[in-house]
């Protein structure tokens, strides 16, 4: 069920009989419960490699339902990432996926981890994995509107943050995590505890801690055999979205981390992609949750 890297995580950390009983709840297919719930959100994040191997996080958005199972194994989604989105070219054809499902007005989330096809106007998951999160570090938030008019802004690209991807990361409570393991297997997953717990060390290095979760560490683990990674922060007022993607270097000395770690990642930027006005989906003013150390 786990590989390697999960395993030697979930030892070191003292938890692998906990992730062996949370582990049961993985499914292959895809449970009522969870096809309701996909049809309910108008934003999923995806995971994936682009054709040089980086690893990015992008959302997709639409109208509820756009994003629903077709039957227990495959997901369609009737959209496709812009030509501005660094995963346009991988997910224009066949691709190894990592999808995140979160709904901030309830604190709820689920993961699907599987592998894609082009179709028309979309895209088709065939899933592998599919399990619900605990609702821990989720700030909630009220999905305000769905916006679909207007022009993003021009699209920034660089080396390390600028002073506005500064500020949107210091000002982050939430943002998204793509990792692969050693075979190529995408996920994605999603991080959230006060602002300023995503801290920016340099304009090309970021540290985030890691918190008690579900104790599987699938992102920890992916990192332990691959440490190339993507990141994606929203400014959910604006719309402005910053795609972020690195190597990572998991930090196991809990001395002077943030309280709660039970340890931290340090992450590299390589590449960066600022996109003002990007997101179509606008949520309101966060409730901070009441896990967050």
């Amino acid at each position: 069920m786990f590989h390697s890297g999960e395993l030697a995580v979930q030892r070191r950390m003292g938890q692998a009989d906990a992730a062996a009983r949370v582990g049961r709840s993985i499914r292959t297919g895809i449970p009522a419960v969870a096809a309701s719930f996909l049809a309910e959100q108008s934003m999923v994040v995806l995971g994936a490699a682009d054709p040089a191997g980086r690893l990015w996080a992008s959302p997709l958005t639409g109208p509820a339902g756009f994003v629903h199972a077709v039957d227990e194994a495959t997901i369609d989604i009737d959209t496709l990432p812009g030509s501005a989105d660094p995963l346009s070219v991988t997910l224009a054809g066949d691709a190894e996926v990592g999808l995140i499902a979160l709904q901030p007005q309830r604190r709820r989330r689920m993961r699907v981890n599987g592998t894609s096809v082009v179709r028309e106007d979309g895209m088709r998951i065939t899933t592998e994995q599919v399990y619900a999160n605990c609702p821990k570090y989720i700030s909630r938030r009220r999905i305000r509107e769905f916006v679909t008019a207007g022009e993003p802004g021009p699209v920034t690209r660089g080396t390390a943050l600028t002073s506005a991807a500064v500020a949107m990361v210091r000002a982050a409570d939430t943002f998204f995590v793509a990792t692969a393991d050693a075979d190529g297997h995408a996920d994605a997953s999603h991080r959230g505890g006060n602002p300023g717990f995503l801290q920016v060390l340099s304009p090309t290095r970021l540290r985030w801690p890691d918190y008690r979760g579900n104790s599987m560490f699938m992102t920890l683990g992916n990192l332990a055999v691959q440490p190339r990674c993507g990141l994606l922060v929203a400014d959910w007022t604006t719309g402005a979205l910053l795609q972020l993607t690195g190597r990572a270097e998991l930090v196991w000395d809990t001395a002077g981390l943030t309280a709660g770690s039970q340890c931290a990642v340090d992450f590299t930027v390589e590449e960066t992609v600022e996109r003002p006005g990007a997101l179509a989906v606008r949520w309101g003013p966060p409730e901070l949750s009441p896990n967050n150390p």
